[in-house]
Formats: C-alpha cells, sequence, structure tokens
C-alpha cells in the first residue's frame, strides 16, 4: 500500500458526486486514519462498514482506492480509519477536486425573493461549500440556488442543500450544496479550482 506523505491532501468520494478534501493523519500496519471532513464529524451519517473509494492526486495523474471506514473517532480530533479492499490503481476517471475559498456568494431559496450573504470555503465541479452566520433557512434536501464570483464572472449554481453542519472553528454554520454542471459552467470551475491550485502552491514557496 503506497499512500501520500503524512499531511497530504486526500479525497473521499462518499456519493452523490461529491468528493470531500480530507488530509492522510497516519499509518498503522493495513490501515490508515484521515481527518474526517467537517460535514460528516457529527454523530449521525457515516458509521464503521460504509465503503467507498479516497483519492489523492499527485503531479499529472489520479490515485484511487477502495476503502472500508473501520472506526470514527468520538472526540476531537475527529478522525476516520480506514482499511484499503484493493490495491490503488492510476485512474484516468475525471473526479472533482476542490479548492478556492473566501469569495462573497448571494444565496437564494424557497424563504422567498431576498437573497441571503455567505462567503464560499471551497468548490467542486459537483459541490459548493460555504459558510452563513445563520442555519435557520437551510435544510438538508431543500432546493436552492447560489451566485459567486469565480475570478473572471459569476457563476450560478442550482442543486439541493446536501449537509448543514457547525463550523466548529468560527461561529456560524458551514454549508454543501450538490449540483450537477455541464460545460461551459464545468470548465469556469474547473479553470477557477486550477487557479487557485497555483496560487496556494506559490504562497508556500514563499514561506
Amino acid at each position: 500500500m503506497e499512500l501520500p506523505e503524512i499531511g497530504a491532501p486526500m479525497f473521499l468520494a462518499l456519493g452523490d458526486g461529491v468528493n470531500f478534501r480530507s488530509r492522510l493523519e497516519s499509518v498503522d500496519g493495513d490501515t490508515f486514519s484521515v481527518a474526517a471532513p467537517l460535514e460528516t464529524s457529527g454523530p449521525t451519517g457515516f458509521l464503521p462498514g460504509y465503503e467507498f473509494e479516497c483519492f489523492w492526486v499527485p503531479p499529472r495523474t489520479r490515485v484511487v482506492m477502495p476503502v472500508l471506514l473501520k472506526n470514527v473517532s468520538d472526540e476531537a480530533p475527529f478522525r476516520w480509519t480506514l482499511f484499503p479492499t484493493a490495491e490503488p490503481v492510476i485512474s484516468n476517471r475525471r473526479e472533482f477536486a476542490r479548492g478556492g475559498a473566501g469569495a462573497p456568494i448571494r444565496l437564494f431559496g424557497e424563504w422567498g425573493p431576498s437573497y441571503l450573504q455567505g462567503r464560499m470555503l471551497d468548490i467542486s465541479e459537483g459541490g459548493l461549500r460555504f459558510w452563513v452566520p445563520e442555519s435557520k433557512m437551510f435544510k438538508e434536501g431543500d432546493y436552492m440556488r447560489a451566485l459567486v464570483w469565480l475570478g473572471n464572472g459569476e457563476a450560478e449554481l442550482k442543486g439541493k442543500v446536501y449537509a448543514v453542519r457547525e463550523a466548529g472553528d468560527e461561529p456560524g454554520y458551514h454549508v454543501v450544496l450538490i449540483f450537477k454542471t455541464v460545460d461551459p459552467l464545468a470548465q469556469m470551475i474547473r479553470q477557477y479550482v486550477i487557479a487557485w491550485e497555483i496560487g496556494e502552491r506559490r504562497k508556500a514557496r514563499q514561506k
């Protein structure tokens, strides 16, 4: 089992076309642990025995590995212990990389014609995670749309609320909106995420 370095980003493909960003925390024999995604760190949802895929992204390729969730820690820092069910393979299948942060967003929903303000945390071709100060207007399964600035233009995203969780590290809430995209919107999101990743690597080199 060849895994990336400890602390490296990993992605958990948990269904509904959404990949949750995580990181490799430790390796212990035939299992390894990753940081529990903020959207799933509560007591409900994903339990031991759940099978899914994780992947990581070395330069110019993508490595995918099916895993079994063996254990979920019940106290912070929340971690998932995973057991590989097959060897990792290089995959050409397109996965949704996530990135970006900080852009203001306008949110429209079933509450009426007025919009709410939020702040983007990250985005992929299949999902948008954003921060809002209050959660009472957002329920899992509700349909809504979001307008978000992606560097070169404003994107309109229409989808379904996948998760609503307390932010944890700050006041407010994190909301995940899942949606389906086709070009040119999908290409616009890809270009935004790539530009963000390049900017992050530049910042890391300057430290």
